[in-house]
């Protein structure tokens, strides 16, 4: 039976409907003459509280609210990729055909163009056994992906009765038919639809061993985030959190991006929605978006809106991820999402917890990021995938210590912690090492080990320990200077020195160093630690730090990342030859006095 109900009190995307007794939690209306789309989120007797997707400006009392049914759904088929939506899973640019540059109310518009035929190979065949995440047959979405049709997760166990031959079908066409073991005919095509809200099953999930490589070397080589990971940005205004997930989801080894940009400026999302659609994908020098999922709400379009968008961009990311495909999500950013909470907490009149945040903060959180994960999908054939989750935070004045940030680290397992002093001082990627963490280290060592090089682990912690000492020894040359130190702790600030524009700096824009594979990220910080070691002998056989600060394999080796290319990694060894070289006898022997 269809709810139905009357508008009693609005207070803005927060509307209470009276005689909504046979509604569900939930549950999708239609509010108002314009239909406007909203969800249920409290129940009390006939009494229902909806937040509205869409601005609720010109609703009154007495208006009618009908329930679809149907909880807040996408449809999951082919046509996906490389869509803009807003935070329902509305096409922009279809809205923007119906309503102008200004989002129009009460647009309905379909997800994907339900005409548009797809080449369809079977891989199945009449009296096949099927299950519930079964894989029937697959379809080119796009040059760089294969669409595999799946079958809903909830479907019981059924034959094959009848399956399409391969040939041009759209979406609406029944490409199958089964029948399950209680005589149930059941009709197959290539879409079907599921809850926002509602993790998709999965038939085993996978401890996190295989690292997501990104490119980018403090991520991989300090602080690396494996697929199925979790991972957070945190940084005040102007410290790169854009860019960097630019980077992530531009370089990051997965077959699917699913970019949320949730509650940004205008003008950001702006060069993301202007940008992405040009950007080439560096492996197939195809544009990126023929891989890539956006979704666009903006700071400006309704809060409600907002909310939903997180669950939206997840939900599509689990569907890829079911397929058998590595799948990034990168939400920018977690803390406008968690505002929309605040916001729509004070109109249901809860109780603030600290700042205003309702006191389900928390779990909102988590129920998020736990959706991450590497895992073994149903159905057959046997299959693995993954969804790693990566939220930008955008705590106020930089503040590591607000509600948003200290929640978020509880939940996830790698934390990049921005600052502002290294984003100012143009150190870029601005990743404070001392703050940031990983982990991840001890599960993904032994693929570093297996697939790159065994001493992989040892060579991370000796560069991460000239850091570390480095770190230390800055308030003694705060209040001596740095001539209050002895050669050997000096050696260490020069070292360090290297290790920060080497290693740790790398230029996004310029076309070698903005991606760095695993094999030169291990030969860079190599020839790092080995002069390191080498300088270190050479102070104790009497040599001077002056001469070794003067070598001109120091300028070579800062500008390595530059000039050597990942194909062309057998220049590092020439470079190691020379450091060894370097040290032999190029370095003036100091005259000791008696």
């Amino acid at each position: 039976m269809v709810a139905k109900g009357k508008i009693v009190w609005v207070s803005g995307p927060a509307v209470k409907a009276d005689g909504m007794s046979t509604v569900k939690m939930y549950e999708t209306v239609e509010v108002g003459e314009s239909k406007l789309i909203g969800e249920v989120i409290r129940l009390t007797g006939d009494v229902a509280f909806i937040q509205v997707y869409e601005s609720t400006s010109g609703l009154k009392p007495g208006e009618e609210v009908i329930g679809t049914g149907q909880p807040l759904s996408v449809l999951l088929g082919p046509g996906i990729i490389g869509k803009i939506y807003d935070g329902i899973q509305r096409p922009l640019d279809d809205i923007a055909k119906k309503s102008g540059a200004f989002i129009g109310r009460g647009i309905t518009t379909s997800p994907v163009d339900m005409k548009k035929k797809y080449k369809f190979t079977p891989s199945v065949k009449k009296n096949d056994t099927i299950f519930g995440g079964s894989i029937l047959g697959a379809v080119q979405e796009t040059p760089l992906l294969t669409h595999n049709i799946l079958v809903p997760p909830n479907y019981p166990e059924a034959t094959i009765t009848e399956i399409a031959k391969e040939g041009e079908y759209d979406l609406e066409h029944v490409i199958g038919h089964a029948s399950s073991k209680n005589g149930d005919k059941i009709e197959l095509k290539m879409y079907h639809k599921w809850p926002v809200r509602k993790p998709r099953p999965y038939a085993e999930r996978y401890d996190p061993s295989v690292p997501l490589v990104t490119g980018q070397r403090i991520i991989d080589t300090y602080f690396p985030i494996a697929k199925g990971g979790t991972g957070a940005i945190p940084g005040g205004f102007g410290t790169g959190k854009t860019v960097t997930l630019h980077q992530i989801a531009k370089w990051a080894d997965s077959k699917v991006v699913v970019y949320i940009g949730c509650g940004e400026r205008g003008n950001e999302m702006t060069e993301v929605l202007v940008e992405f659609p040009h950007l080439i994908d560096p492996r197939s020098q195809r544009p990126l978006m023929e891989r890539t999922v956006l979704v666009a709400n903006t700071s400006n379009m309704p809060v409600a809106a907002r909310e939903a968008s997180i669950y939206t961009g997840v939900t599509m990311a689990e569907y890829y991820r079911d397929m058998g495909y590595d799948v990034v999500l990168v939400a920018d950013s977690t803390s406008r999402w968690t505002e929309a909470l605040r916001e729509m907490s004070g109109p249901l009149e809860e109780m603030p917890a600290e700042e205003g945040y309702p006191s389900y903060l928390a779990s909102r959180l988590a129920e998020f990021y736990e959706r991450a994960g590497r895992i073994r999908a149903l159905g057959s054939p046997d299959r693995s995938g993954s969804v790693t989750l990566v939220g930008a935070v955008s705590p106020s004045g930089a503040d590591f210590t607000e509600p948003v940030t200290t929640h978020t680290i509880r939940f996830i397992k790698t934390f990049w912690a921005l600052d502002t002093r290294l984003a100012y001082s143009r150190h870029y990627p601005s990743i404070n090492w001392m703050q940031s963490y990983s982990g991840y280290l001890e599960d993904i060592s032994k693929w570093w080990k297996e697939n790159v090089s065994p001493d992989w682990y040892d060579l991370r912690a000796e560069s991460y320990h000239i850091l570390q000492r480095e770190d230390t020894l800055k308030e003694i040359v705060r209040l001596l200077g740095p001539e209050a130190l002895p050669d050997e702790e000096k050696l260490v600030l020069e070292v360090a020195r290297m290790l920060k524009i080497g290693i740790l700096q790398q230029n996004s824009f310029d076309k070698v160093d903005t991606y760095c594979g695993p094999a030169k990220q291990l030969k860079l910080v190599r020839l790092m630690v080995k002069f390191y070691k080498e300088a270190q002998k050479a102070l104790k056989e009497g040599k001077s730090l002056a001469d070794i600060r003067a070598l001109p394999i120091i300028t070579t080796l800062l500008k390595a990342k530059f000039e050597v290319t990942d194909e062309q990694i057998s220049k590092l060894e020439e470079i190691d030859k020379q450091l060894s070289d370097s040290f032999k006898g190029n370095i003036e022997e100091v005259k000791v006095s008696v």
